[in-house]
């Protein structure tokens, strides 16, 4: 069954059905922005709550951060933002597939059905305008068939007349005569309008009307079609998330599954462990027996009491449920407990010879380049480095001191001294070589430093360590001899493999086929690293 065929005659009825399709697919579309706006709005809500409970990076090194519920519940945070990301996305996915199609095919479908529209407006215009010549036709007939019969009755009257003329009688005849002639065009012409007319009206209701009406119905089940995808979309766009937000709420799960109520119970312990031992009983005093009132006055205060046990901490109260005063932060770490001290001792020490570290590195760096510069003038002038090298063995010599301080009070404090180890290759301020510099020469100008000895000691070079994978190549512009300690020389044109890039100081370390390595200038190679 179509629409041509059934409703032929409901022009109206269609026209208003489409229209009201027409007007379902935009309230569609509006509905559906209005949830990605809600979709959008909930996301921006989520992530401001987790932007909100998530500390700042000045928060990040508090004690509890340690704390597994405390990295759980980052955990909850940083899955609940990963959460408003699908949310997000489920919004976009439904403005693209959804709106913005069905919004670029309901502009499409208006101007289909306008056109369809037209052509039929078009076919009743032409069939009224037929109508109109043929009623106009029909009403001459008419008129004129009218006055043809006034006409005869007027020339038989005429003919009876006694008082007429011949001629009277002839004019009368002959008007009769030309009226039914004029008649009888316009019959024939009424006829053959008629005949068009009954032809254009059955072309009109059997065969424009009902195509336009069936393509109508074909643009109408085709928006019906697409709405219905569009329904269908809009349940399996959020299906498509759907494992993505399981896995979001799958890591909630696993961040209080993770929670070791034990394992922070034993951080607690570790971070505030004070080292002191339990008070003692206290003496009993006799004032019976004369005791030095003075003296018993003060005898908490002596060595015997539990004030004794707190050390450089006596003027801290030691009632477990006391409020405590701020004590003063000294830069020993005295104002500690001997635990907490020892460790903050230590940690202080391990950032203190990671620092050194590269002010070592920086200082074997400029040195190679002094070397370089005064081997080839044509690289640049070694006078324009002694004051980054005077600069930096000014640092190393200020850590040094550091370090060596911040090793007396550990082992004070009962530490085992254990620190990060560095390599002792240094320059002095004139930016010749120390003891240990890298070409192994030994300067008559400098002396060992008593303190060295508290330091650790270079390993042997490079002799253990591993053999680190290439990173890439370099091809040489131009000759290097590579006369210092640590460098290597080449050739134009040699291609060697990259083992370690330029740290800024001009200098790219490299290795040869047959395991030579060392460093060349950054300057006198091209560079390709592997991506």
């Amino acid at each position: 069954m179509d629409w041509g065929t059934e409703l032929w005659d409901q022009y109206d009825i269609i026209e208003k059905h489409t229209q009201s399709g027409l007007e379902l697919v935009e309230k569609y579309v509006k509905f559906v922005k209005e949830r990605t706006e809600i979709e959008q709005n909930y996301a921006k809500q989520l992530r401001n709550l987790s932007k909100k409970y998530n500390p700042k990076r000045s928060s990040k090194d508090e004690p509890e951060c340690r704390l597994s519920s405390y990295q759980a519940f980052l955990d909850v945070l940083n899955e609940m933002n990963d959460y408003a990301g699908q949310r997000e996305l489920i919004a976009e996915n439904m403005m693209m597939s959804i709106c913005i199609d069905l919004t670029k095919y309901l502009q499409e479908l208006k101007q289909e059905r306008k056109t369809y529209l037209l052509e039929a407006k078009k076919a009743q215009q032409s069939l009224e305008s037929t109508y109109k010549q043929l009623d106009g036709s029909k009403k001459r007939f008419e008129r004129e068939w009218r006055e043809a019969e006034r006409a005869a009755q007027y020339a038989e009257k005429t003919d009876q007349d006694i008082n007429a003329t011949k001629a009277d009688v002839e004019k009368a005849k002959q008007q009769a005569h030309m009226r039914a002639h004029v008649a009888e065009e316009c019959k024939n012409d009424y006829a053959a309008q008629l005949q068009k007319f009954n032809k254009e009206q059955n072309q009109f209701y059997f065969d424009d009307m009902p195509q336009i009406f069936n393509k109508m119905q074909i643009l109408d089940e085709s928006r019906v079609q697409k709405l219905a995808k569009g329904y269908i979309l809009f349940s399996e766009t959020e299906k498509q998330v759907m494992p993505i937000i399981g896995k979001c709420l799958e890591g909630i799960t696993k961040a209080g599954t993770n929670v070791n109520e034990r394992n922070d119970s034993m951080v607690v312990i570790e971070q505030n462990k004070s080292g002191f031992d339990r008070p003692g009983d206290l003496e009993f005093e006799d004032y019976s027996q004369g005791i030095n009132r003075a003296s018993s006055d003060s005898s908490l205060g002596t060595p015997k009491g539990p004030m004794d046990i707190l050390g450089k901490n006596r003027s801290k109260n030691f009632w477990l449920f006391s409020k405590r005063s701020k004590p003063t932060v000294t830069e020993d770490f005295s104002h500690l407990p001997p635990e907490q001290r020892r460790k903050r001792l230590q940690q202080k020490l391990d950032d203190i010879c990671k620092e050194l570290q590269k002010e070592v590195d920086q200082s074997e760096a400029l040195g190679k380049m002094k070397d370089v510069y005064e081997k080839n003038p044509q690289m640049g002038d070694p006078a324009t480095l002694a004051s980054q090298i005077s600069q930096t063995s000014q640092n190393i010599e200020r850590l040094r001191g550091e370090l060596s301080k911040y090793e007396v009070w550990l082992a004070e404090a009962g530490g085992r001294g254990e620190t990060l180890r560095y390599k002792t290759h240094t320059f002095n301020n004139n930016g010749a070589h120390d003891i240990h510099s890298p070409d192994g020469a030994h300067s008559d100008e400098s002396t060992p430093d008593p303190s060295q000895a508290i330091y650790a000691e270079f390993d042997d070079d490079f002799e253990d360590e591993e053999i680190a994978s290439p990173i890439g190549k370099c091809t040489a512009m131009y000759n290097f001899p590579g006369a210092s300690e640590g460098t290597i020389a080449m050739q134009e044109g040699e291609v060697l493999a990259v083992v370690e890039e330029d740290k800024g100081d001009g200098w790219t370390r490299v290795r040869r086929n047959n395991g030579d390595e060392g460093y060349i200038p950054t300057s006198y190679v091209t560079i390709s690293l592997n991506k």
